[in-house]
């Protein structure tokens, strides 16, 4: 996965939000449902950001960014809190 597949990933969850989000408004979701996969989608977002800007740091310390990989969520998880 290269650094324009981690974009278009991250723009593809972030129009999955805005999605979900106009479903709710609409009646189409329970508020339990959209939250519930609002959660995941959040997860998945902070593990896009967090690989490429590890990526974007190996190339800038002349390193190779393929090395990088998808953290666990949990360990992603935990910067935030």
């Amino acid at each position: 996965m290269d650094d324009g597949d981690i974009l278009a990933r991250i723009r593809d969850l972030i129009d999955e939000e805005h999605r979900l989000r106009e479903r709710l408004r609409a009646g189409e979701v329970t508020s339990q449902e959209e939250n519930t996969r609002i959660r995941r989608l959040e997860t998945a977002l902070d593990q896009c950001w967090d690989l490429l800007r590890r990526r974007r740091a190996a190339r800038a310390a002349g390193q190779d960014p393929d090395e990088a990989t998808v953290r666990p969520a949990d360990q992603v998880e935990r910067y935030s809190q």
